[in-house]
């Protein structure tokens, strides 16, 4: 992406909706902090976020001013992360809605994954309309199915961003566990996958994709 690797900015995900600014004007040192929302308008650095069946998400504003790094698992779902994300470029630059840009990454899909009661009395306690929850959570034997593609999805579009602006790659990472990182599949020695953002001057941001090697 055209940066040093100390120029790839992430953070301590803690499967929340805390966001955490990279803004030009620091002066410090990066150093992790606990977050799973990470927004910048610096060009001169990528932020990203690692996953393994959770959902990444980037957004980008049309005219460049800034962008965002998103990790969205269901308790991230859950706790409004995308929305946290987009409402911190709203407040922090001004950036209308409509005018982003969202690309959502592979993550595991409502074909396999499959979640208890517990799970879907979580996003019912965070505020979560029963209309949304009957969307969201398919029950089969007793158990559910979560699609976190459409729940993410209604989430950019409740938050004000276009249909047409948001991009889903709907490719699950359990059924494809051969090109893809999947805690699922692989528990503990699971991977992760990088997914990173960049502002470039005078262009739409760059948006890229990458499987990275099993953790130690």
């Amino acid at each position: 992406m055209g940066v040093v690797r100390d120029n790839l900015l992430l953070v301590k995900q803690v499967h929340g909706a805390e966001v955490t600014m990279a803004l030009r004007t620091r002066t410090r040192p990066w150093a992790r902090p606990d977050a799973d929302v990470i927004v910048t308008d610096d060009p001169k650095v990528a932020i990203g976020v690692r996953v393994a069946d959770c959902v990444p998400v980037l957004l980008a504003e049309d005219t460049g001013t800034a962008v965002a790094a998103i990790h969205a698992g269901w308790r991230g779902t859950a706790k409004r992360a995308a929305i946290a994300g987009i409402n911190a470029l709203q407040e922090h630059f001004g950036i209308r809605p409509e005018r982003l840009v969202a690309a959502v990454g592979p993550s595991i899909g409502p074909c396999c994954y499959e979640v208890g009661q517990a799970t879907r009395g979580e996003f019912h306690a965070a505020g979560h309309h029963d209309a949304l929850l009957d969307r969201w959570f398919e029950a089969r034997g007793g158990r559910f199915h979560l699609d976190l593609w459409r729940a993410t999805r209604d989430q950019l579009e409740g938050a004000g961003v276009l249909p047409v602006n948001i991009h889903v790659a709907e490719l699950c990472t359990k059924t494809h566990a051969g090109a893809f990182h999947s805690y699922r599949v692989d528990g503990d020695d699971a991977g992760r996958m990088l997914a990173a953002i960049r502002l470039r001057a005078g262009e739409m941001p760059a948006v890229e994709g990458a499987r990275s090697s099993p953790r130690a």
